[in-house]
């Protein structure tokens, strides 16, 4: 099992829910995040005093699944969220050793 994190804008949300629940993939954690990469941010000006924000707001997702549909949902995320533009977002992934459904008591892939 693998958890796939991607940041991403906040303006592609809606697209990749979608994308993600027309393709099986349930199991979605959403975040409100902030922070920064090559898009640095942006100064204002407020009563003559320059401000710089370096952090901005961004969306993180993450989606646990087996290990054959990693590709998949990378493919499906970065088709969606790609702008071109500087701040387009990151993908994340990370091994998991194990998931537990709590109600169950299941195990591994059948938890999922």
């Amino acid at each position: 099992m693998k958890r796939i994190e991607a940041i991403i804008r906040p303006s592609k949300l809606e697209d990749i829910k979608e994308a993600l629940k027309n393709n099986n993939i349930n199991g979605v954690t959403i975040s409100q995040v902030m922070g920064c990469g090559q898009q640095r941010g942006w100064k204002e000006y407020h009563r003559g005093t320059e401000i710089v924000t370096n952090v901005l707001p961004k969306i993180e997702v993450k989606i646990v699944v087996e290990d054959e549909k990693v590709e998949d949902v990378i493919e499906l995320i970065t088709k969606i969220a790609r702008t071109g533009e500087v701040g387009d977002g990151k993908i994340f992934v990370v091994d998991i050793a194990e998931c537990v459904r709590i109600r169950t008591g299941e195990r591994g892939n059948s938890a999922l």
